[in-house]
């Protein structure tokens, strides 16, 4: 058989990956504290940092990581005896989407821990509040580059969760999408080559089209979707 993803709407992609998905949790009420200071203390049990982004020997921090320990993400990591959670420093409805949202995406690329948990349940609990749809649509311009440089990152990690976090945005603001999908294929056809992504890139793609229709594909792609995947 070919090794080609065919898909409902017209679309095939030639295998040039997948993703497990992320676990979910209900957005929880806000808490009423005030955000880190710029400086964390040590004796900060809320927000146990796994890492130094400021240590004399590490690189410097990413832009994520610097507006984290500033306090600059409303949320903050909660250990809890079997799994964390977020706590929102202020009800999420309440939160601006500019520049959160895209913040919170463009920490998708983390690699180390608190900010790898913090980026992807702070972008997806952020999705599921109350008018995300109108939110969300006019970051799109500023979202999609943010989400093709997670999905062409090396790291496995960072790959799944842009693709979890592209699903998740398409299931928000439906066909609004569409017109930015042609500049995330071929960072999904190439991951189609890796056996351990088929599977999850394939249903991603399927969702994709169930949230926003038929997509126009670019012809030199060669995509012809279809909501069968052909691997034989």
């Amino acid at each position: 058989g070919s090794n080609v993803l065919r898909m409902s709407s017209g679309i095939q992609i030639k295998p040039k990956t997948a993703v497990q998905k992320s676990k979910t949790s209900s957005p929880l009420p806000c808490s009423p504290e005030p955000a880190l200071k710029p400086q964390p203390k040590p004796s900060d049990k809320l927000n146990p940092k796994t890492i130094d982004p400021f240590g004399a020997h590490s690189q410097p921090p990413s832009a994520f990581a610097a507006i984290y320990a500033k306090g600059g993400i409303p949320c903050r990591l909660v250990h809890g005896s079997v799994k964390h959670r977020l706590q929102w420093e202020c009800l999420p409805e309440t939160v601006p989407f500019d520049p959160l949202l895209v913040t919170l995406a463009e920490g998708l690329r983390e690699t180390k821990h608190p900010y790898t948990f913090v980026s992807k349940e702070g972008f997806k609990e952020l999705l599921m509040v109350e008018g995300a749809t109108e939110k969300a649509i006019p970051l799109l311009p500023r979202l999609v580059p943010v989400l093709k440089a997670a999905l062409a990152h090396l790291d496995d990690e960072v790959f799944r969760r842009g693709l979890d976090a592209l699903v998740q945005l398409s299931a928000v603001v439906g066909p609004s999408l569409n017109d930015h999908l042609k500049h995330l294929l071929t960072n999904l056809s190439r991951r189609l080559l890796d056996k351990k992504f088929r599977e999850k890139i394939t249903v991603a793609l399927q969702k994709l089209e169930q949230y926003g229709g038929k997509v126009s594909w670019p012809d030199d792609y060669s995509v012809i979707c279809t909501f069968e995947c052909n691997f034989a």
